[in-house]
């Protein structure tokens, strides 16, 4: 693990991120991941960050605040690197920045069929909070 690299996201990494969302099945048909990329450069930049190891990005995680709560998106680590602790050091990473900015809680946002990543969250101290997620998308079509 001492090899990993945790750095902010850069223009040249856009490919290989997608890359990486697509085999991990994190694009959907709703979800454009280069528009993604784009409107999260334009806050925050910083806070998107990339894992590296060996030359080649292996994980991301894109962190957020608006000053109520903080969020993560985009947290993924490619299938053949995880159960290394990868995520976790992501996460804690993400929670540090959140933290400096002031940031009193984090929310997530899990496909309720997705038990391998809410076991994740719960072992790293997180829990599942008794709201209703909602949601309204603004943009109709992809441009």
């Amino acid at each position: 693990m001492s090899d990993l690299i945790i750095r902010q996201y850069d223009a040249a990494d856009r490919d290989d991120v997608i890359e990486l969302w697509q085999q991990c099945g994190l694009v959907a048909p709703q979800n454009d991941p280069g528009r993604d990329i784009e409107r999260k450069l334009k806050v925050n930049p910083e806070w998107f960050l990339v894992s590296e190891l060996d030359g080649h990005i292996v994980a991301t995680c894109m962190a957020g605040y608006e000053g109520h709560r903080g969020w993560i998106n985009y947290l993924v680590v490619a299938p053949s690197y995880r159960r290394r602790g990868y995520a976790t050091l992501l996460m804690r990473k993400a929670e540090n920045i959140l933290r400096r900015a002031g940031c009193p809680k984090i929310n997530l946002q899990i496909r309720t069929s997705n038990s391998k990543v809410i076991e994740f969250y719960r072992a790293i101290g997180y829990s599942i909070d008794d709201v209703v997620s909602m949601g309204k998308r603004l943009e109709q079509d992809r441009q």
